[in-house]
């Protein structure tokens, strides 16, 4: 089965059967993830992968009472990092050096490359990029569950300020962006379900620049 065809499948499931994803078949998902395309290839942004069921009720109340929160097998948070720091990157420059066997300081102008193009910036900016690089894994989430069979409904619509609250992200220095609840669809109880899936035409989305 093509991609093409994995998500002419795939839709914003609105209702779950609550059936266990398999171990295997998360464990894809995130890895996924985990290789999603990333600017820099820094990654700004931690996703926590809630499975507690109390703890996914509670998040539903700050989500405007979602049934796939609760319904889900697993929920995914991609939160975004509060800010990117010197010693972040440091971090970042260590991992690629011990990965790739070569010294830390072979990456100087790699790594002052990154303190100019995003340590510069405000904080505030610096979380936006971070909440954009976020986003990019969301898509790579999206697309690997669709591939494993898995549905995956992608969310804005919760109070961030009460999740970041419930889950002390400020404390990690985190700010949450996105949900991502995983599951079976409830064909009986989704009024999407059998839905013709509606996209904008080739036409009118891509534009051919001379």
């Amino acid at each position: 089965m093509s991609l093409l065809n994995h998500l002419n499948w795939r839709y914003a499931t609105k209702r779950m059967t609550g059936e266990q994803v398999p171990q295997d078949k998360v464990d894809y998902i995130l890895e996924a993830t985990r290789l999603s395309a990333s600017s820099m290839g820094l990654q700004p942004y931690t996703i926590l992968v809630v499975e507690d069921a109390e703890l996914r009720k509670q998040i539903q109340k700050v989500a405007y009472n979602q049934p796939q929160i609760v319904e889900a097998s697993h929920l995914l948070i991609f939160a975004a990092w509060n800010d990117v720091t010197e010693a972040q990157v440091d971090e970042y420059m260590l991992n690629i050096a011990t990965v790739r066997n070569i010294p830390v300081e072979s990456l100087a102008d790699f790594k002052n490359s990154l303190m100019g193009s995003v340590v510069s910036r405000t904080q505030e900016q610096k979380y936006e990029w971070s909440a954009r690089q976020a986003y990019i894994a969301l898509g790579t989430a999206l697309a690997a569950a669709a591939e494993q069979g898995v549905d995956a409904t992608p969310m804005e619509g919760f109070d961030p300020t009460a999740l970041d609250e419930l889950l002390q992200l400020k404390e990690k220095g985190l700010r949450s962006v996105a949900l991502l609840p995983l599951g079976y669809r409830h064909a009986e109880a989704d009024f999407l379900a059998t839905a013709k899936k509606v996209r904008r035409s080739k036409e009118q989305l891509f534009v051919k620049v001379a």
